[in-house]
Formats: C-alpha cells, sequence, structure tokens
C-alpha cells in the first residue's frame, strides 16, 4: 500500500496540546477507489421551546431509517488519515456487527454555526480570535451555508444562515467584548438552529477562553442534548496558563467532554497568535472525514440510547491508527 504524505499548511511543534486534540494537516494518504455517494439521511427534528432559553432540555426525536456516522482518522503523529475504504472499517450497535449499506470520504457540503466568545476576558485575544474565524472560512466550499453566535452574559444570534462569507465577518466586527461567559446557553442555541439546516452534516465551531459562569442550562443538560443532536462539535480553547477562576480550570475538560460525545475534538492552546493555523486545521479535518452509513439490524422504537462503535481494520503497513466518531444516538419512541 503506498501511503502519500501532504504538504503541511503551517508548522504548529510548539503548541501545547492535549492527546485528544492534537493533529496536522500534513495528511498521510492511502490510494482510493471510487465511492457512490450516500443517500441524504432523514432530517432531525428538534423540540425547542418558542419563547426561548429555559432551564429545560427537550428531546430531539429521530425517526431512525439510515444511520450516518461521520468518522476522523488519525495517525500517532496526528495527521489525517485519508483514502481507506469501506473494508477498512466495522460498525457496532451496542454489541451487534452492522452492514455498512453507504461509505464516503468526499467533501460534502457543510451547515454550520460559528459560537464566538465575547466576554469580557476576551479583550486581549479578540483580534487573534476573529481572524481565526477568516482562516477557518478559507477551507469552505461554495455550497456550504454558516450562521454565527457570539455570547458573554447571554448568546445572540447575529447572523442566520448564508451562503455569503463575507456577511459574517462583516457581522465579525461589530463583537465586542464584555461581562461574562454564558458558553453553555450558546451551544443550547447552535443546536436549535441547527433545526434549519440545508444539509444532512452539521457542525459547529467554539471559540472560547473559559468555562462556563453565566449559563441557565447545566452541563449535563447539554451534554444529554448534544448526545440527541447529531451536529459535530469542534471547540478552540484559549486559556490562560495560570487560571485563577474554577470555571476556567475546568474550561478545558468541559469543551473536551461535550466535543468528544459528538465526534468532533477540542483543541487546547495557550497561545492567541495560534488561532488562525488551529482554526484552519478544524476546516481541513472537516473535509476529510468519513461517512459511514447503516440500517439498524434491530429497530426497538423505545426511545432509548443506542452506542455506536468504529473499529478500524488498517491496510499492512500502517502504524496505529486513532478513531473519532460519534458515540450513539437515540432511537425512535414510537
Amino acid at each position: 500500500m503506498r501511503l502519500w504524505l501532504a504538504l503541511g499548511l503551517l508548522g504548529l511543534a510548539s503548541l501545547a496540546f492535549p492527546a485528544f486534540g492534537q493533529t496536522d494537516v500534513n495528511d498521510v494518504h492511502v490510494l482510493p477507489r471510487e465511492v457512490d455517494k450516500p443517500p441524504d439521511p432523514p432530517k432531525a427534528d428538534l423540540v425547542a421551546n418558542t419563547t426561548g432559553l429555559t432551564t429545560h432540555v427537550h428531546a430531539l426525536k429521530v425517526d431512525v431509517d439510515l444511520v450516518l456516522v461521520p468518522v476522523t482518522i488519525t495517525d500517532p503523529m496526528n495527521r489525517l488519515v485519508t483514502g481507506l475504504d469501506k473494508v477498512n472499517f466495522q460498525l457496532f450497535e451496542g454489541n451487534a456487527a452492522q452492514e455498512i449499506r453507504t461509505f464516503s470520504s468526499e467533501d460534502a457540503p457543510v451547515s454550520l454555526g460559528v459560537i464566538f466568545d465575547s466576554s469580557g476576558s476576551m479583550a486581549s485575544k479578540m483580534d487573534r480570535a476573529k481572524d481565526a474565524v477568516v482562516e477557518f472560512f478559507k477551507t469552505a466550499n461554495p455550497q456550504d451555508e454558516f450562521f454565527m453566535i457570539t455570547f458573554s452574559d447571554e448568546p445572540e444570534a447575529v447572523s442566520d444562515f448564508t451562503n455569503s462569507v463575507d456577511e459574517i465577518q462583516n457581522k465579525l466586527v461589530f463583537a465586542v467584548p464584555r461581562h461574562r461567559t454564558a458558553l453553555l446557553d450558546a451551544i443550547y442555541m447552535g443546536i436549535s438552529k441547527m433545526r434549519q439546516a440545508k444539509y444532512p452534516k452539521k457542525a459547529l465551531l467554539i471559540i472560547s477562553d473559559g468555562g462556563d459562569n453565566h449559563s441557565r442550562y447545566t452541563e449535563g443538560e447539554i451534554k444529554s442534548l448534544v448526545k440527541e443532536a447529531d451536529v459535530m462539535i469542534y471547540a478552540i480553547g484559549i486559556y490562560d496558563r495560570y487560571a485563577s477562576a474554577v470555571e476556567e480550570r475546568l474550561g478545558p475538560q468541559l469543551l473536551s467532554d461535550i466535543t468528544e460525545l459528538t465526534g468532533g475534538r477540542a483543541f487546547t492552546i495557550d497561545n492567541p497568535n495560534d488561532l488562525g493555523d488551529v482554526a484552519t486545521k478544524i476546516g481541513v479535518e472537516l473535509r476529510n472525514q468519513y461517512v459511514l452509513g447503516y440500517r439498524p439490524a434491530k429497530v426497538v422504537r423505545d426511545g432509548k440510547w443506542r452506542k455506536i462503535k468504529v473499529k478500524l481494520l488498517p491496510p499492512k503497513g500502517l502504524p496505529p491508527l486513532r478513531v473519532y466518531a460519534r458515540t450513539g444516538y437515540y432511537a425512535p419512541a414510537e
């Protein structure tokens, strides 16, 4: 098996990433064969309170027919591995092996929301964070659609879904650092907004410099919500090396836990100058995912959580690889 090593975009050897959040855009490629594009899955319907934010999470009900599982593969040097084939994957629901009905590795259009921290502690990092959003959008394709939410004491939807990157960037100019950090409320708003998404592939990008200290939603409620929502979440955490507040010390773990539930990843940096490079990495990763589709061998409409496990059967000669994928879904209740 011949491997191709693509040129890296930028070197980031000095970044202080934890093990769960490292990657490199020096992609490792395995020569692929042609595959068919999978059919679009049914849309998810998020039941939300029309009066706005409350303190209760409403259930996401999905009529499951074809379950789609986006998968990211990295090598021991945290580089993306592309070019694998359907035969290199095994899929399990619980302990039962599932037949992979559809397989794709192409760059499909994405419905994407940016969740941008504009709290007071972002004052010294705001310009770099805005630049990171600009760099992230450079990886977009013309069919993608975007929206943006900023948050401080409360979240604010500053841009509806649009195909115009310029529109998002123009709105971002007016983000001003102030007040406290309602991160969890902003995630809730972003997930709710995804009810209007055009594409089956949906993702949120969070850019924040600390843990939550002003939300009405709890961490447990938001974790339950993202498990139900079928939206991948990526995060860039910009943390001070010597955080004094408890929520700042807990911030990296909070973002890690939330993103990994969805098959996404959290990246922790301590130098705002690295924001643009990391945002580019995330954009490239979204464009280099595998999507596995299966119909559950046994469908029981009990509304319970179904655990998903993706296992890899790599070609001979490759080093140990790491798999990132969503952890499960909720079955329909009726």
